[in-house]
Order: C-alpha cells, then structure tokens, then sequence
C-alpha cells in the first residue's frame, strides 16, 4: 500500500484545567475546601484573604449570568484591588437572598401514616448519613497525661505508662497484648535477652494497674468484659454489684441474648437480682474514650442553613464556611506597570488566582442551586419530618437544573445542611421508591422513620420481629418485605426482636 497524507477533521470534548480544578473544587468538603485555600494563599502571591476591608463572602453567590461569564478572559493586569465578588462581576455582600414563600401544605402521602415524627428525622439511608455531632474537649491521651503529671512515678514506671497511653485505640481499649508491645519495646531499646524481655513485662503489667487506675475509669481495658468489670468494682458493694461483676466477667453472651432462665441457672441469683444487675451494666460505658473523641473530626459545619420565614422556607448559605478571599491590590498595581510583558510568568498567576476566586464562588451557586431544587421537593420534611419525605433520585434535581447526575452526586456528597430538625447531609434527602396500595409511591426514608416510630411504641417485653413490621406497614398501605425492613432496621441501628427484649 502507497503511503499518503490525509487531513481529518473532529470534534471531542477536552477538560481545560479550569474546568477541572471547578470540578475538584465542586467535590471537596468544606475542611478540604479551606485546606486547598490555605494551599493557594501560600502559592499565590497574587490572592489574598479578606480580613480587612469589605466582607466579599458576607452573602451568598448571585446567580450566574452572561454578564458574569464575560470576564473568563480579562487581562492578567486589569485586577487591581479585586475582591471575589468583583473578579465575577457582582457584589456578593448585597445579594438579597432568596425566600421559598410556596407554603408547606400537607400533600398525599400515599398511604403513609400522617403522624409527625418525634424524632426530627433521624433514620439514615443505606448509604447516607446525616445528623448532628457532639463537639467534645481534648483528646484522651492528653487527659490521661496530665493525670500521670500528678502521680510520683520513677523515670521507667512513667516511660512504661507513656508506651501504654500511645497504645490506645479511639475508645479507650489497649490495642495490643501486652507481650507483643513489650516485644516491640524490646526491638525498639535492642534488647535481645529473655531476662530483659521479662523485666519489661512486669514493668508494663505494673504500669497497666496504674492506667486502668486513671480516669475515665474502664480505660487500659483489653475486651468489654474487663472494661465493665473495671467499672462496676468503682460501683458501691451490693448483691446486685456481685452477681454484674460476675455476669461480666463470664456470661455476657447469655446477657446480650436476653436468657434469664440460663443466667439464674449460671449465678444461683433470683430473677429480681438479674435485673438489677443488668441495669448496673446497662449503667456502665463500654468505649470509655467515646467522650474525648477527636473535636475536628465530630463537628459538622452545615453548608447550607434552612430556616421558616412566613410561611415558607428561607434557604442561603451559611456565611461562617465562604472563604473571604481578594486580589492583592500591591502586586496587582506592580503588574499594570509592567504591561510590555516583562511581567512574564506572573501574569499567568494572577489569571490563575482569578480562576480559582471564581471557581470557588461557582462552587457555591452550585450547591445553592441544588440546595433549593431539594428543599422545594421535600419541602413537607421541613413541617413534618422524616415521615413526609418524598422518593427523590438525583436525576430529578439534575434534569431540572440542567446539571449532570455526577455534578449533583458531587455536590450533596459531604455537604450538609442545617435544618429545623437537624443537621444532615444533602444526600439524606434523596430515597429510592417503594409501591403503595394507592398506586403511589412512598420514600425509603419515610418508611425508615415509620419503622422507627413502630418500635419506638413497642412493648418491650414484646418487641415486634421483621415479619411483623412488614405486615404492619402493609396495614398502613405500604409493601415492604420482610428482608428490606430487617435492612431498614439495620440502617437504623435498632437491634432484632429479640436483642431489644427486655429482661
């Protein structure tokens, strides 16, 4: 065959780099969000932070325009002073925020029971989380150091309970066996005899009774049984603290299965005494390090907040997690004199520091956007809780604002928003759909929230199985089956029948 040249035309699609820096920007929580800031502050001599003169992140983005897009292009030296607001044409501190003013009027539900729900929504999706964190105060090794601060320990006694402290996981438990941190120790020091293997061992079994002394009290524990045992000896004597200490100890398998007749059998104790001692145990906290688990990574700073104005919803942006960000007006000035392009690799960074103000502000019109469409579909959750969601996929809210399925599976993923009945993540609102006897549809969050209200008023002396909650919201009109209620049950962290038993 003859070798010959031939041109071809065609078209394909090419992400720019800001397109793609807009769509990893689009993704990130709001902590990664402020970390890749503080990234581009300390690269960029050209961005700077608002922290003095006007507030251009005091309100929420405007929406986009023509006349906002306009500057995509501007010359790099044309910015002097700029703020974020200005970089995209409009003044972000004087946007009026829009108001949802469509009321909230109770719509068919499709069978579902029309009772409120008291828990304010707090099932969780197969997949999604949402709800709201408790802040806590210092780390626990930090707390258990300051108490070792205070006891006279020789060098090597405290050397020895500062290699237990580090080996603590998050609940307060003793991570390893005590022969392997000794052997670890032991590699660590280059020791290599057995004398000096066993010296370490009784130095660390000596420094385990001084941990286990500390509080909170159950922390050094190495299973549940001896974190509750450590627990119930602080507990004031009684028959009832004996016959815990010894259902502890040694049959909390019975206890977890609710076997009072082999519990009597086990401890000779009467049926009153059991339950006494259940009670004792119930009292006792199995992750002792629960209460000082890491501040950061249990807040949750809503993205978005929702509130009642009249008698509809007000929904904006929460000013507290918008960077304040601007165009530093020094090197700006310094670039305009230098317009015969001596300026040289540094215009390309001030275009770079204006790509990334207006990404970012694109960032948050975006989530806005989605924010609204959202609470316009589930506008009845607002008023009524969980129980009032509607089936929603994340194509309806795409194909409404004309976004693609991955932007919006992007923007309600680790984006939150704070609500009259809790804080929850975007995705919280999304549910597939189940089938009614009316013909309609019901949300799996909604059948989420019915379940937990069915075992909620439960006897619990007989609490009510799979089976029997599946044929109860078939009587309210719903057909679940049997295994996707024990799957919703699941989601909720409610235990089976019977777990939940009481004794």
């Amino acid at each position: 065959m003859k070798p010959s040249l031939q041109v071809r035309l065609s078209q394909h699609l090419a992400l720019t780099p800001q397109l793609q820096q807009s769509i990893r920007l689009l993704q990130l929580s709001t902590l990664e969000l402020h970390q890749e800031v503080e990234q581009m502050l300390e690269q960029n001599p050209f961005l700077d932070t608002e922290d003095e003169g006007g507030a251009a992140f005091d309100g929420p983005p405007v929406e986009r325009s023509a006349a906002t897009e306009r500057n995509d292009t501007a010359e790099a030296a044309g910015g002097d002073g700029e703020s974020l607001a200005e970089v995209n044409g409009a003044e972000f501190g004087t946007t009026e925020r829009e108001d949802w003013e469509n009321g909230t009027e109770r719509d068919d539900f499709d069978g579902i029971s029309e009772t409120p729900s008291a828990s304010g929504g707090q099932g969780e999706d197969d997949d999604f989380e949402g709800g709201e964190r408790k802040v806590s105060a210092g780390s626990l090794t930090d707390h258990l150091r300051r108490q070792v601060m205070g006891m006279r320990l020789s060098g090597e006694d405290a050397a020895a309970l500062e290699v237990l402290i580090e080996s603590l996981d998050g609940d307060g438990y003793l991570a390893d066996p005590l022969d392997e941190i000794a052997e670890r120790l032991a590699q660590m020091l280059g020791l290599d005899s057995a004398e000096a293997l066993d010296e370490l061992n009784d130095r660390l079994q000596c420094a385990l009774k001084w941990l286990q002394s500390l509080e909170p009290t159950g922390v050094g524990a190495r299973s549940l049984a001896e974190c509750i045992v450590l627990q119930l000896r602080q507990r004031p004597r009684s028959p009832a603290r004996s016959i815990a200490i010894a259902i502890a100890d040694q049959h909390l398998e019975l206890l977890a299965r609710r076997d009072i007749r082999k519990l009597v059998a086990a401890t000779g104790a009467d049926e009153d005494l059991i339950r006494d001692a259940q009670a004792l145990i119930r009292g006792c906290e199995p992750k002792p390090g629960r209460p000082f688990a890491d501040a950061e990574s249990n807040i949750i700073v809503p993205d978005v907040i929702v509130v009642r104005a009249g008698r509809g919803l007000k929904v904006s942006l929460n000013p507290d997690v918008m960077p304040k960000l601007r165009i530093n007006d020094l090197y700006a000035q310094a670039m305009r004199g230098q317009r015969n392009g001596a300026g040289g690799g540094l215009s390309g960074r001030l275009q770079e520091a204006r790509w990334f103000m207006k990404n970012i502000q694109q960032r948050f019109d975006t989530i806005l956007r989605v924010s609204r469409a959202i609470v316009e579909r589930q506008k009845n959750f607002f008023t009524h809780g969980a129980i009032a969601m509607k089936p929603l996929v994340l194509r309806e809210i795409a194909d409404e604002l004309g976004l693609h399925e991955s932007t919006i599976s992007r923007v309600t993923t680790a984006k939150y928003m704070a609500t009259p009945h809790g804080t929850f993540e975007l995705k919280y609102f999304f549910g597939s759909s189940l089938n009614t006897e009316a013909g309609g549809n019901a949300s799996s969050t909604a059948v989420r929230a019915l379940i937990q209200q069915l075992v909620d008023a439960e006897d619990p002396a007989k609490p009510l199985s799979d089976s029997q909650l599946s044929t109860m919201l078939e009587e309210q009109g719903i057909q679940v089956a049997r295994r996707t209620v024990a799957k919703y049950r699941e989601a909720l962290k409610i235990a089976p029948a019977s777990l939940r038993k009481t004794l």
